[in-house]
């Protein structure tokens, strides 16, 4: 099955100070570390930028599986860069990802893979996560969608298949620096 990922980081930063996507965690960025969990089962990435994606695109520069595609409403939220992703997206399903996620397991994507719903979503004791998988046959009610409208209003309206992960990666996302300290933590004791 051919299977693209749409990675979300064309936002400010603004909790950060910094631009959270160049973050460096163990040697790599936030941004390399939140695709490495889907690049081997992907065919491409989209990963939309907006605010510094001339720093992005330098990021992805070696990933050969990874196109960086500009999101020129990014001022409007993130909504705007799912709609932006979709746009490009050529396969029969998609993995819809926040790029400040960089703990998701590959077994959690593969595990994601053999539910076969519309709409898929991994739940780690009780709490829905990320990232969320869906088919194609959706975007373009999804492109209808206002653009102030959010994910989470689409999914509720649509519903969705819950599938249960060990992975707490899922709900592990980088909003400031002290959760930046937390993932440094957290992987200093991964990789050691």
């Amino acid at each position: 099955m051919n299977i693209e990922g749409v990675v979300l980081a064309a936002g400010f930063s603004r909790r950060t100070g910094v631009l959270k996507m160049g973050l460096l965690l163990e040697g790599k960025t936030l941004i390399e570390r939140s695709i490495e969990g889907m690049y081997d089962i992907c065919s491409r990435i989209i990963v939309v930028g907006g605010y510094k994606i001339e720093k992005i695109t330098e990021i992805m520069k070696d990933y050969t599986k990874v196109k960086v595609v500009f999101n020129r409403n990014y001022t409007k939220g993130m909504f705007s860069s799912v709609k932006e992703g979709v746009r490009h997206v050529k396969s029969e399903k998609f993995f819809l990802l926040p790029g400040d996620y960089p703990l998701i397991s590959q077994k959690t994507y593969k595990k994601m893979l053999d539910i076969d719903g519309e709409i898929v979503i991994p739940v780690n004791n009780g709490r829905k996560g990320h990232p969320v998988l869906m088919k194609s046959s959706l975007i373009e009610e999804l492109q209808k969608e206002p653009i102030n409208s959010t994910l989470k209003d689409f999914i509720n309206r649509k519903g969705y298949t819950p599938v249960d992960v060990e992975d707490n990666g899922i709900l592990v996302d980088i909003d400031s620096m002290e959760d930046y300290r937390e993932v440094l933590s957290t992987i200093n004791k991964k990789y050691r």
